[in-house]
C-alpha cells in the first residue's frame, strides 16, 4: 500500500541530501586552507557571505542575526562606532571565518570591556555585545548574554571541528545509513500489516453491517461501511508513515554537523506539538465539561417546556395567556431563547474562546448573518404576527390577493394553502401580511366555509323571482346548509343589469375543496335561471334581443353530454 510510492521519495530525498553533505565537506576543507592573501580577501569574503547567507534557514535570515556553521549565535540589535547591526554581523562573520582557518583549538572566552562584553576566539575578537543589544524586557547583563553567545559559538566551531574529521563523517554516514535500511524494513513491516489489518477489519465490516438490522432494514450500508473503514485504515496508514518519515529525516539530519540544527528543530517542533496539544486538552477539560452541563441543563430545560407547550396545543391543558393556535410558536420562541442564553453563558469557556481567531470567526458570523438573514428575520416576523394576530388558522378557507384555498400549513416563513384545483400554494408571510386577507371560515356557525357567486340580470326580472331562484340554487347544492338561510344582496344597480351576490355557507359530509362546490352552485344556478326563461346578462349587451337567451330544459343534455341516471323516465 503506497510502498512503491514512499521508495521513490525516499530515494529522491537520500539523492538531494548527498550534495549536502559535499556542501559540509567542501566547508570543511576551506575551513583547513591557509588563509587567503589580502589582494583577495575581498572576494573571499564576499563568496564566504554569500555561501552562508543561502545556507541559513529561512527564520535565520534577519537583520542582526549572526550565524555560524549553521548555528545561531547572536543577534545584534543595536548600532556601534558607527556600524549598522548587519555590517557588525559581516564583520563578526569574517573575523570567526579568518581565525578558524588558522586550525587553533577554537577556545573561545568572554572578557569585560568599558563597551560591554568582548567574546574572543583563541584570543582574538570575535564580536562585542553592548548594552543597545540586550533585550530591555528582560533582566540581562553584557556578560551573561556573551557567555550564552560563547556556548552557542563553541558548540558551532566544535561541529566545524566534526565537520573536518574523516573518522566522524564516516561514522555519521554508516548511522544515517543504518537509520535508512531500518526506515525502509519500517515501511516493509507498515505495509504488511496494514494489509493484513484491512483485510480482517473489511471482513469483519462486511459481517457486521448485514447483521445490524433495524424493521428488517440494514442499519449500516454494507458498501458504505466498508469504504468508511477502507478510508480510516488507510488515513492511520498515512499517519505512521508521515511519523517514521519525519523521525528518520530528523535523526539522519542530526548525524552530519552541518544540518544538525534542522534535525534538533524538527525534533523540538514534534515534542513541543504534542506536549502544546496535550496540556491545551487537559487545561480545556474543565471548560469542557462546564459546556456539557450548561447544554445538558438547557436541554432538560426545554425538553419540559416543549411537553408543556404540547399539551396546550393539544388541548390537555387550558391557560388563559395562551391558547392552542399560539402555543406553538410560542414554543419554538422559547426554545430559542434558552439555547440563546446557554451558549451565551458556555461561550467563555469554550475552548479557544478568547483567542483573537475566534474572536475574528465569530465577528465574521455575526457580520455575515446580520447582513445576509435580513430577508429571513423579515418573514420571521411576518410570520409570527400572523400566528399571534390569529388572522387565519389550520383549515381555514381565505383568500389572499388572486389566490384562494385551504390553509395546509402555517409556518414561521411561508404558509401552505391548497386551491382544490390540484394546486398548492407556498406564499411568503411577508406577501401575506402585506395583501388584504379574506377569510371564509372566520363567521360561519361550526365548521365549514362561506361560498358566495355573482350573477348579473336585466331589469326586466323580477328581483324577487331573483332571489328565490337563487335560493333554490343553493338548496340544491350538496354541502350548502339550510341553517343559516342562503341570502342574496342586490349590489349595485349598473346601467344595463342589477348585480345580484349570493351568500351561503357549506359545511360538506366530506372534505371537499370549496373549488368543487362553488362549481356545483354555478351549475344549479344556471339550470334555475333556464328553468324560469331568465337570461344571464352574459355577454353585456345593447339591444334586448326578440327572445331570451337561455337554454330550453330539452337541450340541457345535448351531445356529448349525459343525463344522469336519476333524471332518467
Amino acid at each position: 500500500m503506497g510502498a512503491t510510492l514512499i521508495h521513490r521519495w525516499c530515494k529522491g530525498a537520500c539523492a538531494a541530501l548527498i550534495p549536502l553533505v559535499a556542501l559540509c565537506g567542501g566547508m570543511s576543507r576551506a575551513a583547513d586552507a591557509p588563509a587567503a592573501p589580502d589582494v583577495t580577501a575581498g572576494a573571499a569574503k564576499a563568496t564566504k557571505d554569500s555561501a552562508a547567507r543561502r545556507a541559513r534557514p529561512a527564520k535565520q535570515l534577519k537583520e542582526g542575526a549572526l550565524v555560524v556553521f549553521n548555528r545561531p549565535i547572536f543577534t545584534f540589535r543595536a548600532s556601534f562606532l558607527g556600524a549598522t547591526p548587519t555590517q557588525r554581523v559581516d564583520a563578526a562573520r569574517e573575523r570567526i571565518t579568518v581565525v578558524l582557518g588558522r586550525a587553533g583549538p577554537g577556545a573561545v572566552s568572554v572578557e569585560p570591556v568599558p563597551q560591554g562584553s568582548m567574546v574572543k576566539v583563541d584570543g582574538s575578537l570575535a564580536f562585542i555585545v553592548t548594552e543597545g543589544d540586550i533585550d530591555p524586557l528582560e533582566e540581562q547583563t553584557t556578560e551573561s548574554v556573551a557567555r550564552d553567545a560563547a556556548k552557542a559559538l563553541e558548540q558551532a566551531i566544535a561541529e566545524t571541528h566534526e565537520a573536518r574529521s574523516g573518522e566522524r563523517m564516516i561514522r555519521a554516514a554508516i548511522w544515517a545509513g543504518g537509520a535508512t535500511l531500518v526506515y525502509f524494513l519500517a515501511l516493509w513491516l507498515l505495509s504488511r500489516i496494514a494489509r493484513m489489518v484491512t483485510a480482517r477489519m473489511v471482513r469483519l465490516a462486511d459481517d457486521t453491517a448485514g447483521q445490524i438490522r433495524v424493521g428488517g432494514a440494514e442499519l449500516l450500508h454494507r458498501e458504505r461501511t466498508i469504504r468508511f473503514v477502507r478510508f480510516l485504515l488507510r488515513a492511520g496508514y498515512w499517519a505512521f508513515v508521515f511519523l517514521v518519515t519525519y523521525e528518520w529525516i530528523g535523526f539522519v539530519l542530526s548525524q552530519f554537523p552541518y544540518t544538525r540544527v534542522w534535525g534538533e528543530e524538527l525534533n523540538t517542533f514534534l515534542v513541543d506539538t504534542v506536549t502544546d496539544a496535550l496540556s491545551a486538552t487537559a487545561s480545556a477539560i474543565p471548560g469542557l465539561f462546564i459546556v456539557v452541563a450548561i447544554f445538558l441543563l438547557a436541554r432538560g430545560l426545554a425538553g419540559i417546556l416543549r411537553r408543556f407547550f404540547d399539551r396546550v396545543q393539544s388541548g390537555q391543558i387550558q391557560v388563559g395567556w395562551l391558547d392552542a393556535d399560539s402555543a406553538r410558536p410560542t414554543r419554538r420562541l422559547v426554545s430559542i431563547a434558552i439555547w440563546v442564553f446557554a451558549l451565551v453563558m458556555a461561550y467563555p469557556y469554550i475552548p479557544g474562546s478568547d483567542s483573537d481567531a475566534f474572536k475574528g470567526l465569530s465577528v465574521l458570523i455575526g457580520l455575515m448573518i446580520s447582513v445576509g438573514a435580513s430577508g429571513i428575520v423579515g418573514q420571521a416576523a411576518s410570520g409570527l404576527i400572523l400566528m399571534y394576530t390569529r388572522t387565519f388558522r389550520r383549515g381555514e378557507y381565505i383568500r389572499v390577493g388572486e389566490h384562494e384555498g385551504t390553509v395546509v400549513y402555517l409556518g414561521m416563513f411561508t404558509s401552505r394553502v391548497r386551491t382544490g384545483l390540484g394546486e398548492e400554494l407556498t406564499m411568503p408571510n411577508s406577501f401575506i401580511l402585506a395583501a388584504v386577507t379574506r377569510n371564509y371560515s372566520r363567521t360561519v356557525k361550526g365548521a365549514g366555509f362561506i361560498v358566495d357567486t355573482v350573477v348579473t340580470i336585466g331589469y326586466d326580472a323580477p328581483w324577487r323571482q331573483v332571489h328565490a331562484m337563487l335560493v333554490e340554487a343553493a338548496k340544491r347544492t350538496d354541502g350548502v346548509l339550510a341553517d343559516p338561510k342562503p341570502q342574496v344582496f342586490q349590489t349595485a344597480l349598473s346601467d344595463f343589469y342589477v348585480e345580484y351576490r349570493l351568500v351561503c355557507q357549506a359545511v360538506p359530509s366530506e372534505p371537499r375543496p370549496r373549488a368543487m362546490v362553488l362549481s356545483s352552485l354555478h351549475s344549479n344556478v344556471q339550470d334555475v335561471f333556464n328553468e324560469h326563461g331568465v337570461q344571464i346578462m352574459s355577454p353585456h349587451y345593447m339591444i334586448d334581443p326578440a327572445q331570451a337567451q337561455i337554454v330550453p330544459k330539452e337541450k340541457w343534455y345535448e351531445p356529448p353530454a349525459h343525463k344522469p341516471s336519476s333524471e332518467r323516465s
